[in-house]
């Protein structure tokens, strides 16, 4: 068992096919959530909850890709496994760009599912890590002043105090006082430390 906090969200408009994977995942001490339609899904969906989507390509109403798009429209990352008894390939070549983990062809196995699901678990904590830090950099970023943001643009750009001064319009001594409190703020040591955190934050030289 993985005895791991990682949650299964199947969708499948046949309660059979649910009732058995929701028991074999179980089995392998996964938590696991079943739903018989994606309008019951997306209605109680938490995507601060860590898990993966197994998904059932043709249902009424809304498919499996739709349900895709629904989930990244509302902005998250749920990584998705998309399952078919049709196997098109137009279809896998959709599902795939728009980024899911697999695309398996019923009737599949039980490894290849919970492999899949082994990648997806891999997927989802490294988009939970990388959110994680770049929410901490938002956080350390609001605490400058709007002066100090601005003298970061100008460092980032390769600008040296002197230059700086001059491009706003002040000395060269309170550059240095701006910069040094800017870059303690941030918890960076060097100019490349805090290039590489704006990029992160996806602020360009010169820019907000």
């Amino acid at each position: 068992m993985t005895n791991r906090p990682f949650t299964v969200f199947l969708v499948d408009d046949d309660a059979g096919v649910l009732k058995a994977l929701d028991r074999m995942l179980q089995l392998r001490g996964y938590e696991v959530r079943s739903f018989t339609s994606p309008q019951l899904f997306l209605a109680s969906h938490d995507a601060s909850v860590p898990g993966c989507a197994v998904l059932d390509v043709a249902m009424p109403e809304l498919d499996g890709l739709a349900l895709q798009h629904a989930l990244t429209a509302e902005g998250s990352q749920r990584p998705v496994i998309f399952l078919t008894g049709e196997g098109d390939i137009p279809t896998t070549v959709r599902a795939m760009r728009a980024g899911a983990v697999d695309f398996l062809t019923k009737p599949f196995s039980d490894v290849d599912l919970l492999a899949a699901i082994l990648r997806a678990e891999k997927e989802d904590a490294e988009n939970r890590t990388a959110n994680a830090s770049l929410n901490s950099i938002n956080a350390r970023l609001a605490m400058l002043t709007s002066r100090e943001r601005e003298v970061m643009t100008h460092v980032v750009a390769g600008r040296l105090n002197k230059q700086i001064a001059s491009d706003i319009g002040t000395v060269e001594k309170t550059v240095k006082l701006h910069r040094g409190r800017m870059m303690r703020k941030l918890g960076v040591r060097s100019v490349a430390d805090l290039v590489r955190l704006a990029e992160r934050a996806g602020i360009t030289a010169g820019g907000s």
